[in-house]
């Protein structure tokens, strides 16, 4: 069984080698011919595929308004046949008279060829169409040339858009251009491509095979393009800041390290945008935002990647609750503009983003979920002790505030379905936010969580430079006891607050992640044109 397996694979990789090295014969043939489709430098592309049916679809309701459907009742099959073909002709006559005059250009994904009339279909960016290829009409040499071209070849047609007797709005070509020779062969037309491996590392083929994975990236481009416009409705800068740092923080996470020789200098890929931002903050551009690439050195799994899109927003003059307002209202911005509706599915699950977004504290998610009331446990071997008789896991160095971070996550997370803000943090897992006056031990934040998943994570700001200070000592404590997530001090930040920041409100979103959620993709490496990849060499 083994050796006719790999009979059959060296018998299958023969034939692929011959076709490839037919389609290089071919470009040969082509270049010898004076027609090499790699000297061709433009193509004057009138419209898309779809925007060619669509014109047509009104020049079609626009002439034929008013016209009766051709009656067949009492008819036999030949009456019924004639009558409905003298119709047809009829209809194609009146919108012949005044055609649609198209120029498209895209990739061939279907061809079949009948003596002196063919027919192929063209996929450009914005769907499929039919074509009619006849040898009259564009000449007996391109028709040679068009029934040797191969699946995957681009081409460039003109010619006039028609509705063909079963219905099928198409294109009949009047001059073809080949404008790409593809010399490799794509998957097989049925099955797509479909090995998820395969799509992430070859994204161009995957873009190519399947439709959905093509309108995922669409609409990706359309949330972050609507996001934009939801921020310029209120004033907001969008800003450019540092990849390279020498001090990667504003969140507790793992940098990626690496070494600038022009500096001779050890750097770090940042971890976030936070830091840069709010000294632009302090240097008076009052709203400002970041859409960009953060890296951290974690693992990968269906919510993670190393690089990710983060988008960080602050305002001045504002605190959480202003955060929670703007978020709330942008949700539901982009679900309307994206979506066409506030009311989308996820897995099955709808979710709704039209409504209020539930709030809760930590504290009261903590007792809704666990039943355990953490605002009763004054010291952190109380907490310990509950965490020891609840079997969940921690480190020494844990305080309370730890703990109780540790309880929602493996209590709490997983029943937040619906948009729900999770406020008042431990001071303990907050370093960069203001306490609350009416209770210290608690901060003003909060994280969104729709789907069980955390969207994002927003402060009224800590301004406090000597608050900060402190803080900032405390996280250089913990990396030395072994924590590698820890922040550290920095000191140009610090001097930053001692210049004076205003009250700001401030938040970090996962742009992957609600791009998961607004196309209902159940990993974010669909939603990452080219995700982390392990090397095929390792």
């Amino acid at each position: 069984m083994a050796q006719e397996q790999n009979n059959n694979q060296k018998n299958q990789e023969q034939d692929v080698n011959q076709l490839l090295k037919v389609r290089r014969e071919k470009l040969a043939a082509l270049q010898e011919a004076g027609k090499d489709p790699f000297q061709i430098t433009k193509y004057d592309q009138t419209h898309h595929t779809s925007d060619a049916k669509e014109l047509y679809a009104a020049h079609e309701a626009e002439l034929l308004a008013g016209r009766p459907e051709p009656v067949v009742e009492g008819l036999d099959e030949q009456q019924a046949k004639d009558v409905l073909n003298a119709d047809y002709n009829e209809r194609r006559a009146i919108m012949d008279a005044s055609p649609i005059e198209v120029s498209i250009a895209g990739r061939m994904m279907f061809k079949r060829v009948m003596g002196k009339a063919s027919f192929c279909n063209i996929q450009d960016l914005k769907g499929k169409i039919q074509v009619y290829v006849a040898r009259d009409a564009i000449g007996e040499e391109a028709y040679a040339y068009f029934k040797k071209s191969d699946i995957g070849d681009i081409y460039g047609i003109k010619g006039y858009v028609f509705r063909t007797k079963t219905g099928e709005i198409s294109i009949h070509a009047v001059e073809m251009t080949m404008l790409t020779k593809s010399l490799q062969i794509l998957p097989e037309k049925f099955h797509g491509l479909t090995d998820t491996d395969t799509r992430y590392r070859q994204r161009y083929v995957d873009l190519i095979m399947n439709e959905e994975s093509r309108d995922v990236f669409i609409k990706r481009s359309q949330i972050i393009k609507e996001i934009r416009n939801f921020l310029a409705g209120r004033d907001f800068m969008e800003v450019e800041t540092p990849t390279l740092v020498s001090n990667a923080g504003g969140a507790a996470a793992r940098p990626f390290e690496t070494h600038y020789n022009a500096l001779d200098e050890d750097v770090k890929l940042r971890i976030s945008l936070e830091l840069y931002l709010k000294r632009l903050i302090v240097g008076g551009l009052e709203r400002v935002y970041e859409i960009g690439r953060v890296y951290r050195n974690e693992g990968v799994d269906t919510r993670h990647n190393p690089e990710f899109t983060l988008m960080e927003l602050y305002q001045a003059y504002t605190d959480y609750e202003g955060m929670m307002e703007l978020t709330e209202s942008m949700f539901k911005y982009v679900a309307e503009k994206v979506c066409g509706t506030t009311k989308i599915t996820y897995n099955g699950i709808e979710i709704d983003l039209g409504k209020p977004f539930e709030r809760l504290t930590m504290n009261d998610a903590i007792r809704k979920y666990a039943g355990i009331d953490f605002d009763a446990v004054a010291t952190d071997e109380e907490a310990k002790a509950l965490a020891k008789e609840h079997h969940i896991e921690f480190e020494e160095r844990h305080t309370k505030g730890d703990i109780i971070n540790l309880f929602f996550e493996e209590y709490c997370e997983k029943n937040l379905i619906q948009p729900t803000f999770i406020m008042d943090h431990p001071l303990a897992i907050s370093p960069l936010t203001k306490k609350k006056p009416s209770d210290p031990e608690k901060v003003e934040r909060f994280e969104l969580f729709i789907n069980t998943w955390e969207m994002c994570n927003a402060y009224s700001e800590l301004n406090d430079p000597i608050d900060q200070r402190e803080r900032f000592a405390q996280q250089d404590k913990n990396a030395e006891a072994g924590d590698d997530e820890a922040q550290h001090t920095d000191e140009d930040f610090l001097n930053a607050l001692s210049i004076g920041m205003p009250p700001t409100g401030g938040i970090g979103y996962g742009i992957d992640r609600l791009v998961m959620l607004l196309t209902d993709s159940q990993a974010i490496r669909d939603v990452l044109l080219f995700p982390t990849m392990k090397s095929l060499d390792k």
